[in-house]
């Protein structure tokens, strides 16, 4: 008997998500700060009423899979607001911060 893995489609790659990564990690704020061969996002965890806000997650994506990222978030927006009505936001962000990361840019 062959070996699936011998059956797959060429260019086909198997994703495996990790138990301690299944449950995902909470994020309410992201900086975003870039050099000429990288992109930063640092998530943050901002909780009302503590003095400190916490980097959760440091994502560092080069150029093109940034852009394609902008672009996949895009899409996926625009067909959530298709299935669900617009995603309301306030334009001003009031959130008072010492961040020590790298300067954010964006």
């Amino acid at each position: 008997m062959a070996d699936q893995s011998q059956h797959k489609k060429q260019g086909q790659m198997e994703i495996e998500l990790p138990d301690e990564e299944a449950s995902g990690t909470y994020s309410n704020l992201v900086m975003i700060s870039h050099s000429a061969s990288e992109f930063i996002l640092d998530f943050i965890s901002v909780m009302p009423g503590r003095p400190k806000a916490k980097v959760v997650k440091r994502m560092v994506l080069t150029p093109d899979h940034a852009k394609r990222l902008v672009d996949a978030l895009s899409e996926n927006i625009k067909r959530y607001e298709s299935e669900n009505g617009p995603i309301d936001h306030d334009d001003e962000i009031d959130v008072p911060f010492n961040y020590r990361g790298p300067t954010p840019e964006a």
